[in-house]
């Protein structure tokens, strides 16, 4: 993706594709009920969320059917991500996601339009990072709930596209590559877009018996890991050719979070012990160095990676992820007190900013991507304790997802949570249906569809472990 197009600055695990034209939210839209569900209420819930998928499926299948995203407000479509031609990115994302919840003649519908039509074969350019957790991803997700070879066999195709932007002296890899010719681009890359591969690619290397994907990423995770400062901290810029430097500020939000995600998640897939050693001492440094508390809450500051000084205290909306993982990792009282600050926040304006500021108590980017994050570290608290504050979080999220976001044609991204109503922009992601739709399924409906104590999710939100079938 071009970043000049990008109405964020910074690029991230889930990234913003791309602004787009304002419209006033819809002022019918049902109120935030005062009631937090109880017992049984909880599966009602989960119930709704199948609901509102299958509604916004259907919306997409009528107006949009095989392109990558559909504009909710004015039902016209967006191409991502390739420019100029479409992939079907939304069909792809969606698959297991209806799969989970039992939508199964909607993810029939996808499975046959995918294995009709999906080719990649295309001479246009893409991000590597993007391409892979989201559509190799997407595949994977798609083959284990169905079975079907052929899904294998497309992420397999993408990947082995994707394979030569890892050709450099460093392992790391181009940030951009042409589906077709080959040629890379950009080599001034970050953790995100140089660690967060292992997971889909280790599981395509499993499925194939090829270990080149395997690998490759894992070399350039590891890579990385040894170019830390002094202080064991990662910056967010590195020259791809040299291994070279080019930025001084750490942080765990845009540009960083899903290499630290993706080193735990290497140990909880795979069993590598060297990705958990590598975590562990990532994480410690970051909360050595980068955790600070304001006001009786928990905020993760960005830092000098050599001096550990603090350099921003604006927080990415991406980096509400992080409760979650720190908590997988066994920092369970620092992810619960992070987790619970973002909470605090979106409690305060309905909907997460796309950045705050804690020291001033201020937004500083006002809008919403239709970001999933805070559903995400709920999910993975709720987890691992079961204690219901995290459900209520992502009934909180989900509530006010369906109270300001829904639009005519699907779910949008909001242009301005503060002001009154919220004020809609016209885009809807491809991660809105791989993510937060199935956070929430998840958390609320008890599926029996999904093995809730051994599992596994990209930072896409793919499961590639923990569907059980039969049922």
């Amino acid at each position: 993706m071009n970043p000049d197009n990008r109405p964020l600055r910074r690029l991230g695990r889930r990234d913003l594709l791309r602004g787009s034209a304002a419209a006033l939210a819809a002022s019918a839209a049902a109120p935030l009920d005062a009631a937090v569900p109880r017992g049984g209420g909880w599966k009602a819930l989960g119930d709704d969320v199948r609901s509102e998928m299958a509604w916004a499926w259907d919306k997409y299948r009528e107006h949009a059917w095989g392109k990558d995203e559909i504009k909710p407000v004015s039902g016209a479509v967006s191409s991502f991500p390739l420019k100029h031609h479409h992939l079907g990115l939304t069909l792809i994302e969606a698959l297991d996601t209806l799969w989970v919840m039992g939508l199964d003649s909607r993810f029939a519908d996808g499975v046959a339009w995918v294995k009709r039509e999906a080719n990649f074969a295309v001479d246009g350019e893409v991000s590597v990072f993007e391409t892979s957790i989201r559509l190799v991803g997407g595949l994977l997700s798609a083959h284990h709930a169905s079975g079907d070879p052929a899904l294998l066999a497309l992420a397999r195709d993408l990947a082995d596209r994707l394979l030569p932007a890892f050709d450099t002296p460093t392992g790391f890899p181009y940030r951009y590559i042409n589906l077709k010719t080959r040629a890379v681009r950009d080599p001034a890359t970050n953790p995100a877009e140089i660690g967060s591969f292992l997971p889909e690619w280790g599981t395509l290397s499993r499925l194939t018996g090829d270990p080149r994907y395997h690998d490759f990423t894992r070399r350039a995770m590891v890579r990385l890991f040894e170019r830390r400062s002094r202080l064991d901290l990662l910056a967010v810029k590195i020259d791809a050719r040299t291994g070279e430097w080019l930025d001084r500020r750490a942080t765990v939000g845009s540009y960083a979070d899903s290499y630290y995600e993706y080193l735990w998640d290497s140990w909880q897939l795979f069993g590598d012990a060297e990705c958990r050693r590598m975590y562990e001492v990532c994480t410690a440094a970051i909360l050595r160095h980068q955790k600070v508390w304001k006001d009786g809450r928990l905020w993760i500051a960005d830092v000098d990676f050599e001096t550990g000084k603090v350099v921003s205290t604006e927080q990415d909306e991406l980096a509400s992820f992080y409760g979650g993982l720190l908590a997988q990792g066994g920092h369970c009282a620092e992810g619960a007190a992070l987790t619970m600050s973002w909470s605090a926040l979106q409690d305060r304006f309905g909907v997460l900013p796309e950045g705050y500021d804690y020291a001033s108590g201020k937004p500083t980017a006002v809008g919403n991507a239709l970001r999933p994050e805070l559903a995400d570290s709920a999910f993975n608290l709720w987890l691992l304790d079961r204690q219901p504050r995290w459900r209520e979080i992502a009934w909180r999220h989900f509530a006010a997802m369906r109270r300001w976001n829904k639009a005519r044609y699907g779910y949008t991204d909001l242009a301005d949570i503060t002001s009154d109503p919220k004020r809609q922009a016209d885009h809807c992601p491809g991660y809105w249906w791989s993510e937060q739709m199935k956070y929430y399924y998840l958390l609320f409906s008890d599926t029996p569809r999904f093995d809730y104590s051994r599992n596994y999710l990209s930072t896409e939100g793919d499961v590639l472990l923990g569907f059980r079938h039969g049922r």
